[in-house]
């Protein structure tokens, strides 16, 4: 039978069961049928996942790689800003004179602030009823029409209006990528292997934590699947994009470059586009929470809202989970911003070498993702134990762009520092985009997927705002504008964020301060409901 949750019925039973197998299969048969062990995950086979419905949601992400908005137009917002800079290299930005380094950064402020409000608003209700999925169709319209857009702002003379594509695509891709993300912990417990293992849970067969181990690795199969699937389909879009820039040119002159990149932002909006509609029609409208009575979708999402801030200190070990998120993904989003910038520098925004770069560090990314899961799956290693091994080769990263600041010889100075960048960034940190996403998935109540990994971005979108704040602040005070200054900062806060995930951040905890969440949050709705119900009558 469906339930109020995304397919599922609330959960029913503690996180842990002492009992091993036998055991509880020895009591199921003597008890009641109404007091035998009940899966958390319930299924109506009329929302259950078909191959069909994940490849689709594979194909979205294929086309949702990030190349539009995320890869090539800050390439092509910095090129625009360099050559309307000139040799000064400061622009007049935000009511005072700038340096390139410290616009961009600034800009990812903006945008970064921006998005805070608009998940708040919209996070809070996307868990109630069937709308959800049109929040995704929606942003991705917007992001498709930016992406195009670019084909009107090629010149140097439109740097304020690249600005404003800028800021607005980040919103757009971190919109549309946070809302198809929500949706896998939806999808994997909706899969046959995992109403297999339920009905196996209900039977006695096996215990709750061969139950929760199953459901944890159903999400790491389907979150790093994404991943690969989703590199293999960007490496062919690459191939092709070589193709066009040889069409266009763009070795000729700088107006044929900018040209060629505002033609392929275009061309990868295009293909996003077409490989988005899949999902769109193929996406299951599994029901959201029910709307308590006397409420309607606003002032249920408010409520939601009002209780998860207020509750989320019940929830010790996602908020832990929460804070070490908030100063990672602080420290390597503006990581990223900062290596980003260096190396745009070192290759002259020459575009046909940034699409082999590309090249190497998407397939870097299919090789480290595959791996990562591989290993996992081979060893039956804990998503826990996997994102502690992506952290280190974070703090590895910062490490190495610190070294740049006290010599010239090491640290993102040199173009075959870029290369061997790629590799490494593939191999060992892009993980962390699909392992991080998973450990929300574990630290978040059943029902509520929607509204943590809003609250989740929000943490994110809101980290990105301070880091590159300070880091712009930081290349603003330091002698000559050291564009490898920031690193320090960087170093730091990577290495507090790895103590802080490594050692405190406790998943069996987690998931017994998730069920209590649950069944507190169920009585306060009964609450409601009994009082509503006394107010009508008087």
């Amino acid at each position: 039978m469906a339930s109020n949750d995304p397919g599922l019925a609330p959960l029913s039973l503690p996180a842990e069961d002492p009992k091993d197998a036998l055991e509880v299969e020895l009591e199921s048969q003597s008890l009641p049928e109404d007091e035998r062990p009940t899966a958390p995950d319930q299924f109506d086979p009329a929302l259950e996942a078909t191959r069909w419905e994940i490849w689709a949601y594979y194909a979205y992400y294929i086309g949702n790689n990030g190349l539009t908005l995320f890869n090539f137009a800050p390439t092509a917002f910095q090129n625009l800003l360099y050559q309307a800079a000139g040799d000064s290299e400061i622009l007049r930005f935000a009511g005072r004179d700038r340096s390139i380094n410290s616009i961009v950064l600034l800009s990812n402020g903006i945008s970064f602030a921006l998005q805070v409000v608009i998940f708040l608003v919209i996070g809070s209700f996307a868990d109630y009823g069937t709308w959800r999925p049109y929040i995704l169709i929606a942003w991705s319209i917007v992001a498709f029409a930016i992406g195009f857009g670019w084909l009107g702002v090629h010149t140097e003379g439109k740097w304020e209006i690249a600005t404003g594509l800028y800021i607005a695509g980040l919103i757009a891709y971190q919109m549309t990528i946070t809302f198809w993300t929500a949706a896998f912990p939806g999808l994997a417990r909706n899969t046959p292997e995992l109403r297999e293992k339920a009905e196996s849970l209900n039977d006695g067969a096996i215990t709750r934590d061969e139950y929760d181990f199953a459901d944890m690795m159903q999400r790491s199969r389907l979150s790093n699947m994404a991943f690969v699937i989703q590199s293999a389909g960007e490496i062919l879009i690459l191939a092709v994009i070589v193709g066009i820039m040889f069409g266009v040119n763009v070795n000729a002159s700088q107006a044929n470059n900018n040209w060629g990149l505002s033609v392929l932002i275009a061309f990868a909006s295009g293909v996003w586009l077409l490989l988005a509609i899949p999902w769109f029609v193929f996406e299951k409208k599994r029901p959201g929470q029910s709307i308590p009575q006397g409420m309607n979708v606003v002032t249920a999402g408010l409520w939601q809202l009002y209780r998860a801030f207020k509750c989320i200190w019940k929830l010790k070990q996602s908020l832990l989970y929460l804070i070490g998120y908030f100063l990672l993904g602080d420290s390597l989003n503006t990581t990223v911003t900062v290596i980003g910038t260096l190396q745009n520098s070192i290759v002259s925004y020459n575009t046909l070498e940034l699409n082999y770069l590309l090249l190497v560090g998407i397939a870097a990314q299919l090789v480290g993702i595959f791996g990562f899961w591989w290993v996992q799956k081979r060893f039956g290693l804990s998503t826990k134990t996997m994102f502690n091994a992506v952290m280190i080769g974070i703090i590895l990263l910062d490490g190495w762009g610190m070294i740049g600041i006290w010599t010239q010889s090491f640290g993102f100075h040199h173009l075959w520092e870029v290369w061997v960048y790629q590799t490494f960034y593939g191999l060992f940190v892009c993980p962390w985009y699909s392992y991080s996403q998973i450990m929300i998935s574990e630290v978040t109540p059943r029902g509520k997927e929607f509204l943590f990994f809003s609250l989740f971005s929000i943490m994110g979108k809101t980290s990105a705002f301070i880091g590159p704040l300070v880091s712009s602040a930081i290349i603003d005070a330091s002698p000559n504008n050291n564009s490898s200054t920031p690193f320090y900062f960087l170093f730091g806060l990577s290495l507090a964020s790895f103590v802080l995930l490594a050692w405190f951040v406790d998943l069996k905890k987690s998931r017994v301060e998730q069920q209590k969440f649950l069944d507190e949050e169920a009585e306060a709705k009964s609450r409601l409901i009994i009082e509503g119900l006394s107010m009508n009558k008087k």
